[in-house]
C-alpha cells in the first residue's frame, strides 16, 4: 500500500474523451503535448500555453510518438513505425513491424537516451502472449521479449543503464540492465515490484531525474511513484479509474499529464466514472525530464 495518497488537484484538458487514451509525450521545443486515442485512430495535439487542441486522423492504430527533428516525428502503429511530417500530417511507413499480423497492434513505448525506441505489441483483444517488446535502432528491429500479453511501463533510468517494463497481465514491474550507448539489454530481467495481487494493473510509466518511476495504474485511478529500489513512495489520485500513462510536461518538465480510457465501460459505469477517457494535468510538482529524439 502507498505510504501517502494525494487527493487529485489539477485540470482536465478540454479535449474529447478517448476510448483508449495512451502514449502521451511532450515536445519542449514547441510546448506541445501529444497523445493518442488508439481505438479511435486519432492523434491529439495540445499547445499547453494557449490551450489549443487539434485532432489528427491516423491511417492505423497508433500509440507512441517521438520527435525526430523540427519537421518530423516517428509514430508507432499496428503496422510498424511511420515517419510523420509535423506540419502537414503526411505519413510514410518507414519500418514495418508485425505489418502482416492483423491480430496485433502497438501499445506502450519510449525512446532510450541512445535514440533507439523500445515499444510493445499486443493482441487487439489482449490475447494471452500475442505480443512482444521490440528495440528499434536506425531501422534495425530486434525482438527483445516475445510472448507478452499487454506491454507497458517502458521507461529508462536517467543514466540510460536500466530499462523498466511490464506485462500488465502479469502485473510485475521488471528492470533489466541495458547498454547506455545502444539501449540493448546486457542482462536478464528481474522483478522490481510484484503487484500481482494488487488493485488494478501496472500501466504506462516515466522515470524522473532522480530515477523515481511514475506509473499509471489501470483500474485504480492513480499514478504511483516508486523509488529505484522498488519502494512505493506515494500515489496521486486521477479522476478516471482507467488511468493509462503519464508524461512530463511544461517548460521545466515539472508536471504530469495523464491519459485515461473508457474502453469496455457500459452506461452505468460511465455514469459513476464521468471523467473516463479524459486527459489531465496534475498539479503535484515532479522533477521530470524531456524525452530524447528518435534517431533515424
Amino acid at each position: 500500500m502507498a505510504e501517502k495518497t494525494i487527493t487529485f488537484s489539477g485540470t482536465a484538458i478540454k479535449a474529447p474523451a478517448c476510448m483508449l487514451g495512451e502514449g502521451p509525450t511532450f515536445d519542449p521545443h514547441t510546448g506541445t503535448a501529444w497523445w493518442f486515442d488508439i481505438l479511435g485512430k486519432i492523434l491529439f495535439e495540445h499547445v499547453i500555453a494557449t490551450g489549443a487542441i487539434r485532432q489528427h486522423p491516423l491511417p492505423a492504430m497508433g500509440s507512441v510518438l517521438a520527435r525526430v527533428d523540427s519537421e518530423r516525428q516517428i509514430v508507432a502503429t499496428e503496422a510498424g513505425l511511420y515517419l510523420r511530417e509535423t506540419g502537414t500530417g503526411a505519413m510514410e511507413l518507414l519500418t514495418p513491424i508485425e505489418a502482416d499480423n492483423a491480430a496485433t497492434r502497438s501499445n506502450d513505448g519510449r525512446v532510450h537516451q541512445s535514440g533507439a525506441l523500445w515499444f510493445g505489441t499486443m493482441g487487439k483483444n489482449a490475447e494471452t502472449g500475442a505480443g512482444a517488446i521490440y528495440h528499434v535502432a536506425r531501422g534495425t528491429v530486434t525482438k527483445l521479449y516475445p510472448g507478452i500479453s499487454i506491454p507497458n511501463a517502458i521507461c529508462f533510468s536517467p543514466d540510460g543503464a536500466i530499462a523498466y517494463f511490464t506485462d500488465t497481465a502479469v502485473n510485475k514491474l521488471m528492470r533489466v540492465a541495458v547498454d547506455p550507448a545502444t539501449g540493448l539489454p546486457t542482462g536478464e530481467p528481474e522483478v522490481l515490484v510484484d503487484d500481482s495481487g494488487g488493485e488494478g494493473g501496472i500501466d504506462g510509466a516515466v522515470c524522473d531525474v532522480d530515477g523515481v518511476i511514475w506509473n499509471a495504474r489501470w483500474g485504480a485511478g492513480s499514478v504511483d511513484a516508486y523509488s529505484p529500489d522498488g519502494q512505493h513512495l506515494l500515489s496521486l489520485e486521477v479522476p478516471a479509474s482507467k488511468s493509462t500513462c503519464p508524461a512530463f510536461v511544461g517548460p521545466d518538465a515539472g508536471r504530469l499529464l495523464v491519459t485515461s480510457a473508457r474502453e469496455g465501460m457500459n452506461q452505468d459505469q460511465l455514469a459513476r466514472d464521468p471523467e473516463a477517457g479524459n486527459t489531465f494535468i496534475l498539479d503535484h510538482p515532479v522533477k521530470g525530464r524531456f524525452e530524447p529524439d528518435y534517431l533515424i
